[in-house]
Order: C-alpha cells, then structure tokens, then sequence
C-alpha cells in the first residue's frame, strides 16, 4: 500500500515538473527579440574600379535589417546603373553615394572632376615623379628650376602645395598589386588658377614633384632658393654692365685762311700783285 502511494505520488510530480518546464520554455521563446523584417539593397557583385561605370553585372540586391544600413543606401538598381565611380568599391560594399558621380556626369577622368576645379597634366620622367612613387591618390608640392627674368643665376621655387594627382598616364588608380607605374605625363587636380601656374611652370623651366603625406594639408610658406645659398663664402657674380657704345665726333679741319692780293706798280714795269694772309681783327695790342 505504502508502495503505490509512493508511485503515484512520483508520477504526480513528474507531470507537474514537465508542465512547468514547458510553461518556462513557451514563456522564453515569447520574450524574445521581433524579428525585424528585411530590405533589399543594392550591393557589390565584384571590386569595382575607379572611373569605371556601372553595369547589370557589377551589383546585386541583398536583403539587410533596416536599422543595420546606412543612409542613403541604394534600394534601386535604377539609382546606381550607369553612374561613376569616384572611390573604389569593393565585393559585397554597399554602393553608396559618396563614391559615385552625379547622374549623367559620366564615367572615367572627367567624372572625378569635382565642380570649379581642373585637370590637368604634365610630362615627367623616373626623376620629376620621385622614382615613381608618384600615382594617383597621392599628394605633391610642384617646384620650378629657371632663370627669372632672363638672368645668369638659376633659382628654385615652390610653385604649388599639396596638389592632389588623380592620374598617372591612362591609369586612374594603381594596379591590382598596389604599386604605381612609369608613365610618361601625370594628370593633377587643381583649380583654374593652378592650372594657368603648373602649365606656364612646365614651360617656363625644369619642373620637380615633391612627394608629401596626405594627411599633412598645411601650406607652408618657403623662399625661393638660389646659387649663393647653396654655396657658402662664395661672392655672387658680378652684375652684367651694360655696353657703352663709343661715340665719334668728326672733327672738322680749319677753315682755309683767306688771302689779300695787292697790285704794285713799280716805275713802268708791269704790275706786279703781291698776296698778304688776311689778319683777324682783335682788340689785344701786340706783345
């Protein structure tokens, strides 16, 4: 007897701990976060070049929680086909657009022009470009070697700052390694103004691009540098003196002295003239 009252109070209770335990566990899954329902965006199928345009097979939609993207994020494939790309965009980003050019700007070196600036380019070699570590994306200061005003002294001076390049021969970015490339012109991106300065500098006299860090933006002022600082104690060359033509005088000869004839007659022979050197007339008695 004692026996079965203990069995069935066993029972009992394990029934009643198994209706617990699933009350616990309804009341668990009910407390749980919503889930949040998705939106589709549009993202990268592949790397995406800078200057290249958009096509169908360059991007894809996937689906994102609302409150996990970031504004302004394309939900369209009509927003961002045929659009250029200014930032390099890569597999799976989302196309935002900060890295694209305005719509119907096209693509390629003419979408990267922002508004109010120019591009434009100059001829260089291994030297000019600082063994070519010069490529698009990265920052120089522009200096000129000549000779001012036609002078014998030759002088360097810093044409431009913090010029941004955005271009090195065709090649909008560096290749897929990262490393910059031997090209003969270099495209800079510069105001109207910078423009007129780096083209009349490159025709002027011998240009050299002086590599800086993009994240140092302030312009310094810098002297032009010439001969004499470079060589210390060394007097500078004398300043050209100008010709001096000499001047002739013609010297006129003296005037031929005039003459006084005077005919005398003596007795009956013939008359007989005789020539006296006219005297000039002067107020001084004769000493």
């Amino acid at each position: 007897m004692n026996r079965s009252r203990l069995l069935m109070i066993g029972a009992l209770a394990l029934a009643l701990g198994g209706l617990v335990s699933v009350a616990v566990y309804k009341n668990l899954l009910g407390r749980g976060p919503a889930t949040e329902p998705g939106v589709e965006v549009v993202v990268a199928a592949n790397d995406i070049q800078v200057g290249a345009r958009i096509e169908e097979h360059d991007i894809h939609l996937v689906r994102y929680p609302a409150s996990a993207l970031p504004a302004g994020t394309p939900t369209k494939r009509s927003q961002v086909l045929g659009r250029g790309v200014i930032l390099p965009i890569t597999k799976g980003e989302f196309i935002l657009p900060s890295k694209l050019a305005p719509e119907n700007a096209g693509a390629g070196l003419p979408a990267l022009i922002p508004p109010g600036m120019r591009a434009v380019s100059v001829r260089v070699n291994e030297v000019v470009s600082v063994a070519n570590f010069v490529g698009p994306g990265t920052r120089v200061d522009v200096l000129l070697t000549g000779t001012p005003g036609g002078g014998l002294e030759s002088q360097t001076t810093t044409v431009l700052q913090n010029v941004a390049v955005i271009a090195a021969g065709h090649n909008l970015e560096r290749n897929a390694a990262g490393e910059t490339q031997n090209v003969p012109v270099m495209t800079f991106l510069a105001s109207p103004e910078d423009a007129e300065k780096l083209t009349l500098a490159s025709a002027e006299g011998k240009i050299q691009l002086v590599l800086r860090n993009p994240l140092d933006t302030h312009q310094d002022p810098v002297d032009a540098a010439n001969v004499r600082e470079l060589y210390k104690g060394v007097a500078p060359p004398p300043a050209p003196r100008p010709a001096v033509h000499e001047v002739k005088h013609k010297v006129q000869p003296p005037p031929t002295p005039s003459v006084l004839s005077v005919e005398v007659y003596q007795g009956d022979k013939q008359k007989e003239e005789v020539k006296f050197p006219e005297q000039s007339n002067s107020n001084e008695d004769p000493k």
